[in-house]
Protein backbone atom coordinates (compact mmCIF):
# COMPACT_ATOMS: atom_id res chain seq x y z
CA UNK A 1 0.00 0.00 0.00
CA UNK A 2 1.20 3.60 -0.58
CA UNK A 3 1.28 5.69 1.53
CA UNK A 4 0.54 8.66 -0.36
CA UNK A 5 1.34 12.25 0.41
CA UNK A 6 -1.91 14.18 -0.83
CA UNK A 7 -5.07 12.98 -2.55
CA UNK A 8 -6.25 14.47 -5.75
CA UNK A 9 -10.20 14.54 -7.01
CA UNK A 10 -12.19 15.38 -9.86
CA UNK A 11 -15.05 16.65 -8.75
CA UNK A 12 -18.29 16.59 -11.08
CA UNK A 13 -19.17 12.63 -10.53
CA UNK A 14 -16.88 12.37 -7.58
CA UNK A 15 -17.51 15.39 -5.00
CA UNK A 16 -20.54 16.48 -6.59
CA UNK A 17 -23.50 14.97 -8.36
CA UNK A 18 -22.51 15.19 -12.54
CA UNK A 19 -24.66 17.98 -14.33
CA UNK A 20 -27.53 16.95 -16.29
CA UNK A 21 -27.55 16.62 -20.33
CA UNK A 22 -30.55 18.43 -19.89
CA UNK A 23 -28.71 21.66 -18.35
CA UNK A 24 -26.07 21.15 -20.12
CA UNK A 25 -28.52 21.25 -23.17
CA UNK A 26 -29.87 24.35 -22.90
CA UNK A 27 -26.91 25.79 -21.99
CA UNK A 28 -25.57 25.07 -25.81
CA UNK A 29 -28.95 26.12 -26.96
CA UNK A 30 -28.31 29.61 -25.71
CA UNK A 31 -24.52 29.79 -26.18
CA UNK A 32 -25.30 29.39 -30.09
CA UNK A 33 -28.21 32.26 -29.45
CA UNK A 34 -26.12 34.55 -27.70
CA UNK A 35 -23.34 34.24 -31.19
CA UNK A 36 -26.37 34.90 -34.07
CA UNK A 37 -27.04 31.06 -34.40
CA UNK A 38 -30.94 30.69 -33.56
CA UNK A 39 -31.39 27.24 -35.10
CA UNK A 40 -28.61 25.27 -34.81
CA UNK A 41 -28.21 21.89 -36.01
CA UNK A 42 -29.55 18.64 -33.68
CA UNK A 43 -26.04 16.77 -33.54
CA UNK A 44 -24.08 20.53 -33.37
CA UNK A 45 -26.43 20.94 -29.90
CA UNK A 46 -25.08 17.28 -29.35
CA UNK A 47 -21.92 17.49 -29.68
CA UNK A 48 -20.98 20.66 -27.53
CA UNK A 49 -22.24 18.82 -24.36
CA UNK A 50 -19.51 16.96 -23.30
CA UNK A 51 -15.69 15.76 -24.95
CA UNK A 52 -15.03 18.80 -27.19
CA UNK A 53 -11.72 18.86 -28.65
CA UNK A 54 -10.44 22.16 -30.70
CA UNK A 55 -10.81 19.69 -33.83
CA UNK A 56 -14.58 19.11 -33.03
CA UNK A 57 -15.39 22.46 -32.50
CA UNK A 58 -13.89 23.63 -35.20
CA UNK A 59 -15.80 21.40 -36.93
CA UNK A 60 -19.09 22.79 -35.23
CA UNK A 61 -18.37 26.25 -35.77
CA UNK A 62 -17.62 25.98 -39.45
CA UNK A 63 -20.67 25.59 -40.88
CA UNK A 64 -22.13 29.17 -39.34
CA UNK A 65 -18.98 30.98 -39.64
CA UNK A 66 -18.45 31.27 -36.26
CA UNK A 67 -15.01 31.64 -34.39
CA UNK A 68 -14.37 29.34 -32.18
CA UNK A 69 -12.39 31.15 -29.27
CA UNK A 70 -16.30 33.22 -29.47
CA UNK A 71 -18.97 30.06 -29.59
CA UNK A 72 -16.54 28.76 -27.02
CA UNK A 73 -16.53 31.46 -24.61
CA UNK A 74 -20.03 31.91 -24.96
CA UNK A 75 -20.28 27.94 -24.23
CA UNK A 76 -18.24 27.96 -20.98
CA UNK A 77 -20.30 31.24 -19.39
CA UNK A 78 -23.89 29.19 -19.84
CA UNK A 79 -22.64 26.21 -18.79
CA UNK A 80 -21.22 27.23 -15.71
CA UNK A 81 -24.32 29.74 -15.29
CA UNK A 82 -26.43 26.82 -15.62
CA UNK A 83 -24.63 24.59 -13.35
CA UNK A 84 -24.96 27.20 -10.69
CA UNK A 85 -28.68 27.32 -10.98
CA UNK A 86 -28.91 23.34 -10.70
CA UNK A 87 -27.13 23.98 -7.04
CA UNK A 88 -29.14 26.88 -5.81
CA UNK A 89 -32.50 24.79 -7.44
CA UNK A 90 -31.63 21.89 -5.61
CA UNK A 91 -31.55 19.60 -8.67
CA UNK A 92 -27.73 18.89 -7.69
CA UNK A 93 -26.05 18.44 -4.74
CA UNK A 94 -22.22 17.19 -3.29
CA UNK A 95 -22.10 13.17 -2.73
CA UNK A 96 -23.53 12.79 1.10
CA UNK A 97 -20.12 10.44 1.18
CA UNK A 98 -17.57 13.06 0.91
CA UNK A 99 -17.72 12.95 4.80
CA UNK A 100 -15.69 10.07 4.46
CA UNK A 101 -12.62 11.88 3.61
CA UNK A 102 -13.09 15.15 5.81
CA UNK A 103 -11.17 13.91 8.60
CA UNK A 104 -8.21 11.83 6.10
CA UNK A 105 -4.78 13.74 7.04
CA UNK A 106 -4.00 14.43 3.36
CA UNK A 107 -3.59 17.26 1.78
CA UNK A 108 -6.73 17.38 -1.20
CA UNK A 109 -6.75 18.91 -4.23
CA UNK A 110 -9.13 19.40 -6.77
CA UNK A 111 -8.59 18.94 -10.73
CA UNK A 112 -11.54 19.10 -13.00
CA UNK A 113 -12.27 19.92 -16.68
CA UNK A 114 -15.24 21.77 -16.11
CA UNK A 115 -14.46 25.61 -15.31
CA UNK A 116 -12.36 27.00 -12.72
CA UNK A 117 -14.89 29.52 -12.15
CA UNK A 118 -18.10 26.60 -11.61
CA UNK A 119 -15.55 25.23 -9.48
CA UNK A 120 -14.35 28.39 -7.40
CA UNK A 121 -18.46 28.69 -6.80
CA UNK A 122 -18.93 24.90 -5.45
CA UNK A 123 -16.19 25.49 -2.91
CA UNK A 124 -18.24 28.38 -1.12
CA UNK A 125 -21.52 26.59 -1.98
CA UNK A 126 -20.77 23.11 -0.83
CA UNK A 127 -18.48 23.94 1.87
CA UNK A 128 -15.62 22.60 0.21
CA UNK A 129 -13.13 25.60 0.70
CA UNK A 130 -11.46 24.57 3.99
CA UNK A 131 -11.28 20.98 2.82
CA UNK A 132 -9.29 21.22 -0.45
CA UNK A 133 -6.04 23.76 -0.72
CA UNK A 134 -5.84 23.85 -4.20
CA UNK A 135 -7.82 23.30 -7.11
CA UNK A 136 -8.29 23.68 -10.66
CA UNK A 137 -10.71 24.27 -13.47
CA UNK A 138 -10.58 25.51 -17.15
CA UNK A 139 -10.23 28.97 -18.10
CA UNK A 140 -13.06 30.02 -20.77
CA UNK A 141 -11.78 29.66 -24.02
CA UNK A 142 -10.65 27.32 -26.86
CA UNK A 143 -6.85 27.21 -25.11
CA UNK A 144 -8.40 25.75 -22.19
CA UNK A 145 -9.19 22.44 -23.98
CA UNK A 146 -5.60 21.22 -24.88
CA UNK A 147 -5.17 21.20 -20.70
CA UNK A 148 -8.36 19.16 -20.26
CA UNK A 149 -7.70 15.71 -18.84
CA UNK A 150 -6.62 13.61 -19.93
CA UNK A 151 -3.80 16.12 -20.05
CA UNK A 152 -1.81 15.92 -17.16
CA UNK A 153 -1.23 19.71 -16.97
CA UNK A 154 -3.73 20.62 -13.83
CA UNK A 155 -2.58 17.27 -11.95
CA UNK A 156 0.79 18.62 -12.24
CA UNK A 157 0.08 21.66 -11.25
CA UNK A 158 -1.85 20.96 -8.14
CA UNK A 159 0.57 18.24 -7.03
CA UNK A 160 3.29 21.09 -6.83
CA UNK A 161 1.02 23.72 -5.28
CA UNK A 162 1.01 21.13 -2.51
CA UNK A 163 4.63 19.72 -2.76
CA UNK A 164 3.75 16.53 -2.96
CA UNK A 165 5.82 13.38 -4.27
CA UNK A 166 3.46 10.43 -4.17
CA UNK A 167 -0.56 11.46 -4.98
CA UNK A 168 -3.71 9.18 -5.49
CA UNK A 169 -6.34 10.86 -8.50
CA UNK A 170 -9.86 9.91 -7.66
CA UNK A 171 -11.85 10.10 -10.66
CA UNK A 172 -14.99 8.90 -13.00
CA UNK A 173 -13.79 8.81 -16.16
CA UNK A 174 -11.39 6.84 -18.53
CA UNK A 175 -9.91 10.09 -18.81
CA UNK A 176 -9.17 10.56 -15.55
CA UNK A 177 -7.38 7.09 -15.36
CA UNK A 178 -5.23 8.04 -18.06
CA UNK A 179 -4.29 11.68 -17.10
CA UNK A 180 -3.31 10.11 -13.45
CA UNK A 181 -1.16 7.42 -15.49
CA UNK A 182 0.72 10.35 -17.52
CA UNK A 183 1.26 12.47 -14.39
CA UNK A 184 3.15 8.88 -12.71
CA UNK A 185 0.22 8.80 -10.45
CA UNK A 186 -2.19 6.13 -8.82
CA UNK A 187 -5.70 6.26 -9.80
CA UNK A 188 -9.07 5.26 -8.35
CA UNK A 189 -12.09 4.72 -9.96
CA UNK A 190 -15.28 5.43 -8.32
CA UNK A 191 -18.14 3.04 -10.33
CA UNK A 192 -20.95 5.19 -9.26
CA UNK A 193 -24.36 4.80 -10.74
CA UNK A 194 -23.76 7.46 -14.08
CA UNK A 195 -20.38 5.46 -14.97
CA UNK A 196 -21.74 1.89 -13.39
CA UNK A 197 -21.44 0.20 -17.14
CA UNK A 198 -18.24 1.90 -18.16
CA UNK A 199 -15.67 -0.18 -19.93
CA UNK A 200 -12.37 0.93 -19.42
CA UNK A 201 -9.40 0.22 -21.85
CA UNK A 202 -6.75 1.61 -18.91
CA UNK A 203 -6.96 -0.74 -15.33
CA UNK A 204 -6.77 2.07 -12.85
CA UNK A 205 -4.79 0.96 -9.68
CA UNK A 206 -8.19 1.00 -7.45
CA UNK A 207 -11.99 1.00 -8.33
CA UNK A 208 -14.58 1.66 -5.12
CA UNK A 209 -18.19 2.40 -5.16
CA UNK A 210 -17.82 5.59 -3.59
CA UNK A 211 -15.45 7.81 -1.36
CA UNK A 212 -15.68 5.52 1.66
CA UNK A 213 -13.82 3.28 -0.46
CA UNK A 214 -11.39 5.97 -0.39
CA UNK A 215 -10.83 6.59 2.92
CA UNK A 216 -10.67 2.77 3.36
CA UNK A 217 -7.43 2.39 0.80
CA UNK A 218 -5.44 5.44 2.57
CA UNK A 219 -6.22 4.43 6.04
Amino acid sequence: MTDYDAILFDNDGVLVEPPSDETLRRAAESAFSAVGVEDPEENHIADVLRGVTPESLQAICDPYGLDPDEFWSARDRHASAAQREEFRGGDRARYDDVAAIEELAHDFGIVSSNQHATIEFLLEFCDFADLFETHYGRQMGVESLAKKKPNPHFLERALADLGAETALFVGDSESDVVAAKRAGLDSAFVRRDHCADAELSVEPEYEVENLRGIAEIVR
